[in-house]
């Protein structure tokens, strides 16, 4: 499928990837709430196969969020991590509550996990996946997959509307992620 129009052929894409599957499997064993696993997990496979990749591009880790305000220590998120790690040590996991990182972020307090991806800084990564409890695979996209599925690699809104303060984060993350280099393909917008 090199063809992908809309969130269910996105959905699709990861029933068929026997990988993606059991990481979401994995993530959903530790019960967390509002959690999602989401940014290159999504994003690598869909540019990939809109690339024609037969193999798939080696992912830096998989970015696991939650939401639970009840609990904000940091230490929470590394005691996960090592249970993934335990389960699956050939993947560099990485676990942060959402209902923190607004701090890191110097933002204002996120409402929920989706709320957090929509502060993403870009539009192609800010996705999220998880398995319901029928285990039915589950998107969301708080700033659509348009971006994502053409290739466009732009900030989002909420990066455009604090571009005071966000633009610089955004542009170093697109020179470091040097992501052109990999997907050729790619259209990125540039904030400066």
């Amino acid at each position: 499928m090199n063809n992908i129009q809309s969130e269910q052929d996105i959905i699709e894409l990861i029933k068929n990837d026997q990988l993606m599957m059991e990481i979401l499997t994995l993530v959903k064993d530790l019960r967390l709430p509002d959690c999602w696993v989401c940014a290159g997990f999504i994003r690598s496979k869909v540019w990939d196969v809109l690339h024609g990749f037969k193999v798939a591009t080696p992912l830096e880790d998989v970015d696991v969020v939650y939401f639970d305000s009840k609990n904000i220590d940091s230490s929470t998120e590394k005691k996960f991590e090592e249970k993934l790690r335990h389960m699956n040590p050939n993947i560099n996991w990485s676990v942060k509550n959402q209902a923190r990182m607004n701090i890191r972020n110097n933002d204002s307090p996120y409402k929920s996990s989706e709320d957090a991806i929509s502060k993403f800084p870009e539009t192609a990564t800010a996705v999220g996946v998880q398995l319901d409890s029928e285990n039915n695979v589950i998107l969301t996209c708080p700033c659509g997959i348009e971006d994502l599925i053409n290739l466009i690699v732009r900030p989002t809104e909420h990066f455009i509307r604090n571009a005071d303060t966000k633009a610089e984060i955004y542009e170093e993350r697109l020179q470091k992620k040097n992501w052109q280099e990999k997907w050729y393909k790619l259209n990125i917008i540039h904030m400066l």
